[in-house]
């Protein structure tokens, strides 16, 4: 199921999905300071790209915590709804659940998206 559900992914919205991500993170490498936030958007349009047969493990600290408080603030929150729209219209049909979960876990990372780690 995992490479026909990333392919199919792919095509009906997942490139979309990660293009957001990418997009994402260019603007935050246009800063130095930023770059360690854009090499994370980076990571998660891999993600976001082909999510099937992967999983998301959320851990950190005080320094996570914060610094998805300022994710939240600045870039986050666009990207959640995106992904939290796609999934509703995803979920309407009952081929399109499994790919609207999909939107909803990318959802979760795009508030959360530092201390988190895929597997």
């Amino acid at each position: 199921m995992g490479c026909l559900g990333n392919l199919l992914w792919f095509v009906f919205g997942g490139a979309v999905s990660g293009l957001s991500w990418c997009l994402a993170g260019c603007l935050w490498c246009i800063t130095i300071v930023g770059i360690p936030v854009g090499l994370q958007c980076f990571k998660f349009a891999g993600l976001s790209f082909f999510p099937f047969g992967k999983e998301v493990r959320y851990g950190g600290g005080a320094g996570s915590f914060l610094l998805n408080i300022i994710w939240v603030i600045v870039s986050g929150l666009p990207l959640a709804l995106e992904h939290l729209m796609l999934g509703a219209v995803l979920c309407i049909t009952v081929v399109g659940i499994p790919f609207g979960l999909q939107q909803f876990k990318l959802a979760k990372l795009a508030f959360m998206p530092f201390g988190a780690e895929v597997y």
